[in-house]
């Protein structure tokens, strides 16, 4: 009894909950300002840091951002203290150069033609930090503050805050079936591909890769990747796969499905389950107008919802299969200690916000997500990642990455899995929404 409630201070798992929902109560109770983050940019690279309206600037970002920074690292430090992993001032100082480097990343990302062709905050973080690492490489006490498990955890805690349960009925069973059916379906498929035919050594970056393509891309490899506890390096790897083909699947498959001649609809429920990122499936579904736009986005939040199921199977496969002792049968406790317990912050986050937060609200979506979701828990857990993809370039390297190749095997896996993707999410998209319920939209 000790050791679990020993645990609830000294794991990065709790203190992740922990750092979530002091986020969220306080969004709710209406402590926290609006959260800054760098603005769009087309000529004049200082317009990010400017507060800009009807072509005025009535402020500048350089304060908010210096206060959130401030924030955020007085926040994680009490978890990085109280753990006793790493020496406080160590700490800070490398939490701020990361925070400054993820400000460098966001900017470079929303530049108004890298935004338009997809290029994310993810992948410049990640770009930025492996360049550092692997040339003039990352100082140790750089490192100090790449606390990326926790950054990750508190981060996929607050993504709770965003799925809404209730958003599943907007589109009904047609919704579901290409969601939920496909989903699991892929991820099972991918994994025994990569383990029985590509014989693939690295398992957690195959469920990895798995993960990404059949749910949500970037969110859903983070999930398992704690699920499995797998290396930064498999992350690295798994993510920089996904957001290239993201953007190619993001350009191509609107003007594929105009090309064709594929009805709006279908097209659009075909992107929303097999685009991995819920920023280009709104993106590629505008491209097919508005009513296609809210088919995709739906359906791919329908899909999103399956983060905290996956997250939870994943640890209980990894515990009673992977990483299991050949001369100790798994119980209960076990896997409870071996359990990740941010799973249990993200699925809170969503049960409070679904069940609670809406209904108080008289079921009114838009007044949840314009007061709490977009200028606060998404921002933080917008930043959380930033700061987590910086952190995990900074301490990874092209020689390691290299390795976990494995002669191509998880690029095969990502193409031969996301085909199977594309045609079965096809398939289903078409039986639902032209077959079974041709009048859902």
């Amino acid at each position: 009894m000790s050791n679990s409630i020993s645990s609830l201070w000294k794991d990065e798992d709790w203190w992740a909950i922990w750092f979530g929902f002091i986020i969220i109560i306080g969004a709710l109770a209406g402590f926290l300002p609006k959260i800054p983050k760098v603005g769009k940019w087309s000529d004049n690279p200082i317009d990010a840091f400017l507060v800009i309206k009807d072509g005025v600037t009535t402020g500048n970002l350089i304060v908010p951002l210096l206060l959130l920074m401030v924030g955020l690292a007085i926040l994680t430090s009490v978890g990085v203290a109280v753990m006793k992993k790493e020496k406080v001032g160590k700490y800070l100082a490398g939490f701020l150069v990361i925070f400054i480097l993820s400000c460098i990343a966001y900017w470079v990302a929303n530049q108004t033609n890298i935004k338009y062709w997809g290029l994310s905050y993810a992948m410049w973080a990640l770009l930025i930090g492996l360049l550092i690492s692997n040339t003039i490489g990352t100082p140790g006490w750089l490192k100090a503050g790449a606390k990326t498990e926790l950054f990750i955890k508190t981060g996929l805690v607050l993504l709770g805050a965003e799925i809404l349960f209730s958003k599943i009925v907007s589109l009904g069973i047609p919704g579901l079936m290409v969601a939920w059916i496909v989903t699991p379906i892929v991820v099972i498929f991918m994994y025994i591909f990569a383990m029985r035919y590509l014989k693939m050594k690295n398992k957690h970056l195959a469920i990895i890769i798995a993960s990404a393509t059949s749910v949500c891309g970037v969110s859903a490899a983070i999930a398992a990747a704690a699920a499995s506890c797998a290396k930064k390096e498999d992350l690295t790897l798994g993510v920089g796969m996904t957001l290239i083909f993201t953007v190619l699947m993001m350009f191509f498959m609107p003007l594929f499905i105009q090309f064709i001649g594929m009805n709006d609809i279908l097209g659009a429920a075909w992107m929303g389950g097999t685009i991995d990122s819920t920023g280009a499936v709104v993106a590629a579904g505008s491209m097919l107008g508005p009513d296609a736009e809210k088919v995709a986005a739906v359906v791919k939040m329908i899909q999103n919802v399956l983060i905290g199921f996956l997250a939870f199977f994943v640890a209980l496969y990894w515990v009673t299969c992977v990483d299991r002792d050949p001369n100790c049968k798994p119980n209960a406790m076990e896997i409870w200690y071996r359990f990740p317990k941010f799973v249990l912050g993200f699925l809170g986050a969503s049960l409070l916000f679904s069940f609670v937060v809406v209904p108080a609200m008289h079921g009114n979506f838009e007044l949840v997500e314009n007061k709490y979701l977009n200028p606060i828990t998404e921002v933080f857990r917008s930043w959380f990642f930033c700061l987590a993809f910086m952190a995990i370039g900074l301490e990874s390297n092209f020689k390691e990455l290299a390795e976990r190749m494995e002669g191509g095997k998880p690029m095969i896996l990502y193409v031969v899995g996301q085909t199977f993707n594309l045609i079965l999410t096809l398939f289903v998209a078409w039986l639902a929404f032209m077959v079974l319920f041709p009048n859902a939209i």
